[in-house]
């Protein structure tokens, strides 16, 4: 058979269809729509936006502003494609200030909708209005000499009748407009934004001072009150807002918002060093939330890598991966020091001194958009091992283990069901956990000295042997010469038994049997857990849960108070390891309130 019957010839595509394929890649729903209209209403300079849809968006979709417009010269070229007046060269790529630039929005928009636009600038003494049919010009006129646009979308995918099908129910694509309305108020908290459903006011952000205030309009008291302050920077990167207290974490993933440079993104790096932050703060089945501001060099991150600009690539993402990964450990450790002694609420961090401006220029590596990439930097988290004393050094002041029991009187008041020790601790009651509490001081001492690479053996009188399934024995047996390296040495011991040889320094009386079995549960995480980091405090929690003081225990006066100043010493941590809390405390001015003594002379 003839070539040329058994194949199509090659030819070059209409400009239509070619707009309608790059609006699939950039319009997924209405949501999207919303999205691109509010970026650039955004770097049109507006200070109100009103977004008012219809039917969740898929009948009309209208955006007004009172940014400074598009001169009538310029209206035209606004919808043709790669037509955009932030960039002049590939090289403006690499700095991109603007939320858009790719001069794709526009006309992917109006090629499958009906497009309405009015806008006036102030350098012209009357305003356009402009009309579209399927990304085609229908009229141009004059309109009102108004600064700003308003741009109107109707019968979305109206000539793309296979897209409409896939769309989902109103509310379920109304939900979707919501989350973007709702991540552009806190992108830009001097922003009024408005939105409005079928004629009915659903959200109104009017303009605020600080990006606490909009998180406050946006997640409400319920949301704030449960989370602590995030703030930290280093040469180049600055990271600032506010996360969920782990005691106080819910099974929920809402919200877990991030912005890069006041662009809402996904990235595989953040979520990966927030999770090593929390760490062994947070109790299995629980999920951090948090609102988090990243501001980064420009040149630093590459916002061109996916066509609706959701997600960005870092020039440095193990920089990014320590900065957010410190400053959520410096914030769940510092608080608790300070407010013990009144001189700070608890679960709001002091921010941490800076060591260099933000202006600085860490980027040794610049991205070179003609340069081929080897792979996606940010496409699945990557393994970060521990950092060196210097590095800790480098970012913030100071890190959990200091002597701050010395400064905060303590007055052990007794026990209760062998169980609870209740103390009187600098301005606080308190009702301490004894396990939990002496599981995390067993930890923290634990993990300090294996960052510090002292963790050290200290043979048992008695060998520990323990019986095991066949499976079993043959995992723990591969992983012998790593648990060596934490100070616990275990050896075969006969037909199918092991047996714990010594421990590390400082961990008491274990029961071999009960320890072992937590140790395999944490052994079969190890091939799905990249971090080395989690890997060791898995081992090290189980090690330190079963040699604290147990539950049913009688405790003496001095011991009491002991363990409780141990426990200021590693920063009064509210969680042990293992997530479970370690006190439950009031301040005077909650004792005071319980009791009706507010306002009393």
């Amino acid at each position: 058979m003839p070539a040329a019957e058994s194949s199509a010839s090659i030819h070059v595509l209409p400009d239509d269809v070619i707009s309608r394929i790059a609006a699939g890649e950039v319009i997924e729903r209405p949501a999207a729509v919303v999205k691109e209209l509010i970026e650039n209403s955004l770097d049109a300079g507006s200070l109100v936006i009103t977004v008012d849809v219809k039917d969740g968006g898929m009948s009309v979709i209208r955006v007004t502003d009172d940014g400074e417009g598009i001169g009538r010269r310029d209206l035209p070229l606004a919808f043709a494609r790669h037509a955009t007046s932030k960039l002049r060269s590939d090289r403006d790529l690499v700095s991109v200030e603007t939320m858009g630039f790719r001069g794709e929005a526009l006309p992917s928009i109006a090629s499958i909708s009906k497009v309405r636009i009015t806008t006036g600038t102030e350098q012209e003494s009357a305003g356009s209005f402009m009309t579209l049919t399927g990304g085609i010009v229908d009229a141009v006129r004059d309109a009102p000499a108004v600064k700003g646009t308003m741009i109107e979308v109707a019968d979305l995918f109206y000539n793309q009748p296979v897209r409409k099908k896939f769309l989902r129910s109103v509310p379920t694509e109304f939900s979707h407009i919501n989350q973007v309305v709702q991540q552009a108020g806190l992108a830009r908290p001097a922003v009024h934004l408005r939105l409005l459903h079928n004629g009915q006011e659903v959200l109104n952000y009017p303009s605020v001072a600080s990006d606490r205030d909009r998180i406050l309009q946006v997640y409400r008291h319920l949301f704030l009150d449960r989370t602590f302050d995030v703030r930290g920077r280093i040469p180049g990167y600055a990271v600032s807002g506010v996360a969920v207290d782990p005691v106080r974490a819910k099974s929920s993933k809402l919200p877990q918002d991030v912005f890069v440079n006041r662009r809402p993104v996904r990235n595989a790096t953040v979520f990966h060093a927030v999770t090593e932050g929390y760490g062994a703060f947070l109790a299995k089945g629980l999920n951090p939330t948090y609102v988090l501001f990243l501001e980064i060099e420009p040149d630093c991150v590459d916002v061109n890598v996916h066509p609706a600009k959701r997600e960005v690539r870092f020039s440095q993402p193990d920089m990014v991966h320590r900065l957010i990964r410190h400053a959520l450990r410096h914030a769940l450790a510092g608080p608790e020091r300070t407010s013990i002694k009144g001189t700070q609420h608890a679960g709001v961090a002091a921010e941490v001194t800076p060591t260099a401006s933000i202006t600085s220029k860490p980027c040794d590596q610049r991205h070179d958009p003609n340069q081929p990439q080897t792979g996606p930097q940010d496409a699945t988290p990557r393994t970060y091992d521990r950092m060196s004393s210097s590095d800790e050094q480098l970012e913030f002041a100071h890190e959990p283990g200091g002597a701050y029991s010395s400064t905060i009187s303590v007055v052990p008041l007794g026990q209760m069901l062998q169980r609870y020790l209740v103390a009187h601790v600098g301005q606080e009651l308190q009702v301490i956990d004894q396990h939990t509490a002496h599981e995390r001081v067993l930890f923290q001492r634990l993990w300090r000295k294996w960052q510090d690479h002292d963790l050290q053996a200290q043979p048992l009188l008695i060998p520990n042997p323990v019986e095991l399934p066949v499976a079993q024995y043959a995992l723990l047996g591969n992983h012998l010469e790593d648990l060596a390296s934490l100070g616990l040495i275990i050896e075969p011991f006969g037909s199918g038994s092991m047996a714990i040889m010594s421990v590390p320094v400082g961990v008491g009386k274990i029961d071999a049997v009960s320890f072992v079995q937590d140790l395999m549960d944490d052994l079969a995480q190890w091939n799905r857990t990249p971090s080395l980091e989690h890997r060791i405090q898995s081992v090290l929690a189980s090690l330190a849960c079963h040699s604290a003081i147990r539950a049913g225990r009688t405790m003496a006066l001095a011991e009491i108070r002991q363990l409780v100043l141990d426990w200021i010493d590693e920063g009064l941590i509210m969680t042990c390891p293992h997530g479970r809390r370690t006190a439950f405390r009031l301040s005077t001015d909650e004792l005071d309130k319980l009791f009706g003594r507010v306002g009393w002379s």
